[in-house]
């Protein structure tokens, strides 16, 4: 029997898009399944596929972003214990449930998604997708032209498409993000998705009523002209993956933009914001 490798890395500040970073980098090298929390990030790997000179040597390039590694070892009468027990159902705003296809007997809710879990990011656990979703949840989504870049797992689309959305773009520049949208759809029954490889610039020339962006403050605020290129008439930006310290310097460049601040959520220090064009009335 094969056991499993936990590298458990410390990373120097806890923003999504460091841990994103990390996550990607650490697929490369072989490991297939994450665990995001904050500034750590637990990467697993096959005993047999892992090199400890590869991942050291991986840590010492990468120091600007990897404080530490530890390792550990998961044998493999307990992998699934120990990898499910990290993923308990999670309930938004008591409407929608997100579950993972090892929990028998999910509750019947409104909205009910089955995800197959591979990071924090996507599966609801993380802050910055639960206020995503919960701001979701108090939109009309019916008949709208949704853009989600950065969407993980998928989880914020397929969400949309319940919630009787007309068209989905959904986008990820990470190729294993991208594969595991793709499968999570399918797992929902979700047609109306178009899950696409690439940044945000997939979606130049079109337009959009709801753009959802989870995808950390950096690449949030580089992105503000092409969101308020995007937005259609009565649209509306929602924007995540920054802390409630960001939220200042983020509405100055949505205002620089021609974007206005609508509102805000918060939930332990992470935010997420709605913006619409100055010009334009909000449905």
């Amino acid at each position: 029997m094969t056991d499993y490798i936990e590298a458990l890395c410390t990373l120097h500040g806890d923003d999504t898009g460091v841990a994103e970073v990390a996550v990607a980098l650490l697929a490369e090298l072989g490991f297939e399944s994450f665990l995001v929390d904050g500034s750590e990030v637990k990467a697993y790997i096959r005993d047999d596929l892992y090199d400890a000179c590869v991942l050291r040597e991986w840590a010492e390039e990468h120091a600007a972003t990897v404080a530490s590694v530890k390792v550990g070892r998961i044998p493999q009468e307990n992998w699934n214990r120990e990898w499910e027990s990290d993923f308990p159902m999670t309930v938004i705003a008591d409407r929608c449930l997100i579950h993972a296809p090892f929990h028998l007997n999910p509750p019947a809710m409104e909205y009910t998604i089955n995800i197959l879990p591979q990071m924090s990011f996507g599966t609801g656990h993380h802050e910055t997708t639960a206020l995503m979703a919960e701001m979701m949840l108090e939109e009309n989504m019916a008949g709208k032209r949704v853009f989600d870049v950065g969407c993980g797992t998928g989880i914020l689309a397929i969400l949309a498409s319940m919630m009787q959305a007309r068209h989905i773009l959904a986008v990820d520049i990470d190729e294993w993000a991208y594969r595991s949208a793709v499968e999570n759809c399918a797992r929902n029954g979700v047609r109306n998705v178009e899950v696409r490889q690439g940044d945000g610039s997939v979606a130049t020339g079109r337009r959009f009523d709801l753009i959802l962006a989870n995808i950390g403050r950096n690449v949030l605020l580089s992105s503000f002209p092409l969101f308020a290129e995007c937005l259609q008439g009565g649209g509306v930006l929602q924007a995540s993956g920054f802390h409630t310290g960001d939220l200042p310097g983020i509405n100055a460049e949505a205002e620089r933009n021609g974007l206005k601040y609508l509102r805000h959520v918060v939930r332990n220090d992470w935010a997420a914001a709605q913006y619409a064009p100055k010009d334009r009335a909000v449905k």
